[in-house]
């Protein structure tokens, strides 16, 4: 397989699924100048995630926090760690996404 191979949510950025089990879910997000990963932040009941930011940088928002995001910094959200992604820059960032288990019911808003 191929990323192309795959769209993103809003056709153009957001985010997009690579791989969907058995054992993990991952994929990327793209975000565009001033757009975030999703309208509120998310979090899971029992797994983690983990975020990789390979192209731009951004702020990574956890539980209300902000962390500077600058390319190559990871960040791990564990178990009900409410988190969102905003592109603060002025050029789209990619971000890669693994959870640590693959139970796509997991999701808290």
């Amino acid at each position: 397989m191929n990323e192309k191979d795959f769209e993103y949510r809003n056709k153009d950025s957001g985010v997009k699924y690579l791989m969907r089990g058995p054992s993990i879910d991952w994929g990327l997000i793209l975000l565009k100048p001033g757009e975030h990963m999703g309208g509120k932040p998310h979090g899971h009941n029992e797994i983690d995630e983990t975020f990789y930011f390979m192209e731009g940088d951004g702020v990574m928002i956890i539980d209300g926090k902000e962390y500077d995001a600058p390319q190559g910094s990871v960040f791990l959200c564990e178990p009900k760690e409410m988190h969102n992604i905003r592109n603060s820059s002025d050029k789209p960032i990619k971000i890669v996404f693994i959870k640590g288990e693959y139970k796509p019911d997991d999701k808290i808003e």
